[in-house]
């Protein structure tokens, strides 16, 4: 049984149940899984907006010299190399190389910068910072404080030129800038974790509903759940953590090398240096099923009648038409090969493919 006082819940809860949305926990977290339906919300931001709530991820100020400090060495990516105003995704890891979790910096100033990490991590990231971190350097817990909204979606970047102004088209891919929204100065960011073009919104928590509020009142734009959430990630071979990585895989394991500066030190560097000389123990791989049927979590991958790994996420597609996933495997196999997805009496047989799995999103079309 769930201990009803131990839930966590963002400001918008009561907006949720308002719109009808079926709720349930997640990672301690009461969370909206759908209002209309996960097939019906995953369309309707393929083709127009979506507006999520993200208040339950976690952020971090951070106020370092990147020359004189250790924060470079807590990530993986080049953050010296980063322009002010610019995003860089990367991975936060331990000695063994394992992923204590994978975050997005924001660069603000020369010596000012804001991690977003996953909710469910946020206490463990800032013991790990704290640990590592030395000298002047400054980190601060904003995660109480600062909402996020994520509108995902082609018709987004009309709906945010409305509502900030016409700055909005200035942002490129993996940029961010500061707008006044609602009388508020709020950091509005251009990443997108869907395939289609799609802006993050900062906004201090007691206005935060107002912000949903307003975003909502545009035709474009709909509310969506966790559960297309999952699937439009999934369509785009995105790993979540805590189902696709996780402390006990490498960002080797788990086809992340291009988010890695090897010319730095950084914590776990030694760790996947072995591990790229000596083999990978596991390997992701990408799959699609011959039919609609969907492979879930923990089904058994079989290659050649041999068991060689687990499904981590796996799904329906709303976009494609066919089930399509994402597992480990521990031996290479092949683009192109059949595998088969066993659970019990269920068997699929599937091919393994590159991702992403849907090719047309906006997410990076030019302004």
């Amino acid at each position: 049984m769930i201990d009803q006082a131990s839930i966590l819940k963002t400001p918008l809860v009561e907006e949720h149940k308002s719109l009808g949305a079926k709720l349930a926990t997640f990672g301690g977290w009461l969370m909206p899984i759908q209002y209309t339906g996960i097939i019906d919300e995953h369309l309707w931001t393929r083709k127009h907006a979506g507006l999520f709530d993200i208040c339950h991820m976690g952020e971090f100020i951070i106020e370092a010299d990147p020359a004189n400090s250790d924060f470079e060495r807590l990530v993986t990516m080049n953050l010296k190399g980063m322009s002010v105003s610019s995003c860089r995704y990367g991975f936060m890891l331990n000695e063994e190389g394992g992923i204590v979790d994978d975050l997005l910096i924001y660069r603000i100033s020369d010596t000012r910068w804001m991690a977003v990490v996953n909710a469910a991590t946020t206490g463990g990231d800032e013991l790990h910072m704290r640990k590592y971190l030395t000298g002047v350097t400054r980190l601060e817990n904003v995660s109480a404080s600062l909402g996020k909204l994520d509108l995902q979606g082609p018709e987004t970047e009309k709906t945010l030129i409305e509502l900030a102004g016409a700055g909005v088209k200035k942002l490129r891919y993996y940029t961010f800038g500061y707008f006044t929204v609602l009388g508020e100065r709020i950091i509005i960011s251009r990443t997108g974790y869907t395939g289609e073009l799609g802006y993050e919104l900062y906004m201090p928590n007691q206005k935060i509903v107002l912000l949903w509020r307003k975003l909502l009142e545009d035709k474009r734009v709909r509310p969506i759940g966790l559960g297309a959430r999952d699937t439009l990630r999934l369509e785009m071979g995105y790993s979540l953590y805590g189902q696709d990585i996780d402390i006990k895989t490498s960002p080797l394991e788990a086809a992340g090398e291009h988010f890695i500066c090897w010319d730095k030190e950084f914590i776990g560097k030694p760790a996947l240096l072995k591990q790229r000389q000596g083999g990978l123990p596991k390997r992701i791989i990408y799959f699609i099923a011959d039919s609609r049927r969907a492979p879930r979590h923990n089904y058994r991958i079989a290659h050649k009648l041999q068991d060689i790994g687990a499904v981590t996420s796996g799904s329906f597609s709303p976009s494609l038409g066919f089930g399509i996933g994402m597992g480990y495997v521990s031996r290479e196999v092949a683009i192109g090969e059949e595998i088969v997805l066993k659970e019990g009496k269920v068997s699929i047989s599937a091919k393994v493919v590159n991702k992403p799995f849907y090719k047309n999103g906006s997410a990076k079309i030019i302004n």
